[in-house]
């Protein structure tokens, strides 16, 4: 027969004598002076348990920095108090700071008296601030030592060269042309065998990730390799070098000699295979810029698109007050007034929003001081003849109302031409 488990009791715990969570009220030190030395002593360890239980030690630590500041302590020392570990002022270094700046004096000769009455009890209350001050030059020495180790820190961060960019490219080229110099070696050992077509550089430019910048830098490595064959392209006759000077003939004489073991149809076919090493690169470079992805412009805010907009904001004799400017952009019509001209017009969108989803494109926008996105045919402006009553009347309208407005207007019609000034009122969007 199975003997059944015991099932253990629950035990039931008691809430939290504070519970955290709540609107907190911090301990108070009003009349304290009007205490006997038992309930301000009890008041100081409950004050203190308030803070050790509510508050985290990264929320108790400015206190300490903040006391600093009002008794005395320089910039410098507040900093190296606060380079130290945190350990070096501890939490009831800062408790006690706390306190301080709540209104609990330093030392209140009461408690003095009522702890000496206490049976087993030895030696005096000391000032509040004894405590604190030892820890705060215990923490300010440690962080002088932080503080001029990370200077030198970062004295050797400062020491220490990063190439630029364009020194990583050059570096990367070196690399990266390793192969086609040993292949254009193959020319100087046995110009005949060399093959100008042998290699295969669209394929090498894949495998080592040769970029239009790689490109670049490569051509600047060969642009001189084949000024000396050009040069003895021009070699002047036997007759023209009589006719120069002997340092100038010496030096066509010079060059003739160093390449006489060099003959001309394996210049040809150096020059192919450098040719061919300059079409690749002007290849790779080409296209480049044809698959590169253009940049995307990031798109003016409201705010910016309509800062030079000059508008008129308030015109006292009609009594009319512009709209917000930002809300022109992206909106399906606009309605101004001339207060010169007296013209009355509304701009309608050549690509309407039609549920406002705000899609790039569409709606108006505003360039400079002008009205841009706007359909040419079917924005126009009316002259008023009574502007005060059609004014009126233009206020009282509603959506569809607004929809005849104009055709009710016997005036010609006048096309817009997008351009707002000081004199145009701004008087509603749609």
């Amino acid at each position: 027969m199975a003997i059944p488990k015991k099932t253990r009791k629950k035990t039931v715990r008691g809430a939290p004598r504070i519970r955290r969570g709540d609107k907190l009220q911090a301990p108070k030190w009003d009349g304290w002076e009007e205490w006997d030395g038992q309930k301000f002593h009890r008041h100081k360890g409950a004050s203190r348990e308030f803070y050790y239980q509510n508050y985290k030690p990264a929320d108790l630590f400015p206190h300490t920095y903040k006391w600093m500041a009002e008794n005395g302590y320089t910039k410098e020392q507040i900093r190296h108090a606060k380079a130290a570990p945190s350990y070096e002022i501890s939490i009831t270094a800062a408790i006690v700071a706390k306190q301080l700046l709540d209104g609990m004096p330093d030392l209140n000769p009461k408690e003095d008296e009522y702890w000496d009455s206490l049976p087993g009890t030895m030696g005096n209350v000391a000032p509040a601030t004894k405590f604190l001050k030892e820890r705060i030059e215990r923490a300010i020495n440690t962080g002088k030592v932080v503080v001029t180790e990370k200077k030198k820190e970062d004295k050797k961060k400062e020491n220490i060269y990063v190439p630029s960019i364009q020194e990583r490219i050059r570096e990367q080229a070196y690399l990266q042309v390793e192969a086609i110099d040993e292949w254009l070696e193959g020319w100087l050992i046995d110009p005949k065998s060399f093959d100008p077509k042998g290699f295969d550089f669209k394929k090498h430019f894949s495998e080592k990730g040769v970029t239009q910048a790689h490109a670049r830098k490569i051509k600047t490595f060969y642009e001189h390799v084949l000024d000396d064959y050009d040069e003895l392209e021009k070699m002047p006759t036997a007759a023209k070098l009589k006719k120069m000077d002997d340092i100038e003939a010496d030096l066509w004489s010079q060059l003739k000699e160093g390449y006489a073991h060099i003959k001309k149809a394996d210049i040809k076919s150096y020059r192919d295979a450098i040719g061919n090493l300059r079409q690749a690169l002007d290849f790779l470079i080409e296209t480049a810029k044809v698959t590169r992805k253009p940049r995307k412009t990031k798109p003016k805010s409201a705010t910016k698109l309509v800062e030079k907009l000059k508008y008129l904001k308030v015109d006292d004799k009609f009594k009319l007050t512009s709209v917000a400017p930002e809300t022109v952009i992206g909106a399906n019509e606009l309605w101004v007034f001339n207060i010169k001209t007296r013209k009355i017009g509304k701009y309608i969108a050549s690509n309407i929003d039609p549920k406002g989803m705000g899609r790039d494109g569409t709606g108006l926008s505003v360039k400079g001081t002008t009205i841009i996105g706007f359909d040419e045919v079917q924005s126009i402006q009316k002259t008023l003849r009574k502007p005060e009553e059609k004014l009126k009347e233009f206020k009282d309208a509603g959506k569809v109302k607004l929809r005849t407005y104009l055709e009710d207007i016997n005036a010609v019609d006048i096309k817009l031409n997008g351009r707002i000034n000081p004199d145009t009122v701004l008087l509603k969007v749609n």
